[in-house]
C-alpha cells in the first residue's frame, strides 16, 4: 500500500503545474459528482418520499375526520328517529290517522291502500298509499306537511304529482306513507 502511495505521489511530482491543475479540478468536479449521486441524491429523494407521504396522510386524515363528523351526524339522527319511534304513544290505526289528518287540512282522500313494507330485526313498516284528487297545491302541501309534522313518525317515500286536464289549478296526488313501529 505505501508503495502504491509513493508511486501516486512521484507520478504527481512529475506533472507539470498545469497537469496538476486540471488533474485536481477533475478531481473536485468527480468528488462532487459522486457526493451528489451517492450520498445527497438519495437524502433528497428520501426527503421528498416523506414529503408526499405527509401530505397523503394529512389529507386521509382531513378525509377521517369528515367521515367522523358525518358517520356522528347520522348516528344523532337515527337515535332521534329510533326514540321518537320508540316514543310514539298513539296507537291509532295508520289509516284511521291519515285520515283525520285529511280532515283537519281540508282534504278529501281519493282512496288509501295498505301497502306491504319491509321489516328487519327492530322495526316493521306500515305503508299506505294515499290518492288525492282534484286538490290545490297549496291543500296537498298543507296535508303533506301535517303528515310531517304529526305526533307519530310518518316518512313520505314517494310522491306523484300531476295536473289535470279538465282544471288546470287542480292536481292528483299520489304518494306513499310509511309509519314503523318496533317489534
Amino acid at each position: 500500500m505505501k508503495d502504491r502511495l509513493e508511486q501516486i505521489r512521484a507520478a504527481w511530482k512529475s506533472l507539470a503545474p498545469r497537469e496538476r491543475l486540471l488533474l485536481s479540478i477533475v478531481g473536485v468536479f468527480g468528488g462532487v459528482f459522486v457526493f451528489y449521486f451517492v450520498a445527497l441524491s438519495p437524502f433528497l429523494a428520501a426527503q421528498g418520499r416523506a414529503s408526499e407521504a405527509s401530505l397523503t396522510a394529512d389529507s386521509q386524515l382531513a378525509a377521517m375526520i369528515r367521515l367522523r363528523r358525518e358517520y356522528d351526524t347520522a348516528e344523532a339522527q337515527l337515535a332521534a328517529v329510533e326514540e321518537q319511534i320508540r316514543g310514539n304513544r298513539d296507537q291509532r290505526n295508520v289509516l284511521t290517522l291519515l285520515e283525520a289528518l285529511a280532515k283537519e287540512s281540508g282534504v278529501s282522500v281519493e282512496a288509501m291502500k295498505d301497502r306491504r313494507g319491509g321489516s328487519n330485526e327492530t322495526y316493521r313498516e306500515q305503508r299506505v298509499e294515499v290518492s288525492l284528487k282534484k286538490v290545490t297545491l297549496e291543500q296537498a302541501v298543507r296535508y303533506l306537511h301535517s303528515i310531517e309534522s304529526a305526533e307519530r313518525p310518518f316518512s313520505i317515500k314517494s310522491l306523484r304529482m300531476k295536473t289535470r286536464a279538465d282544471a288546470s289549478k287542480l292536481l292528483d296526488v299520489t304518494f306513499s306513507v310509511s309509519s314503523f313501529e318496533p317489534i
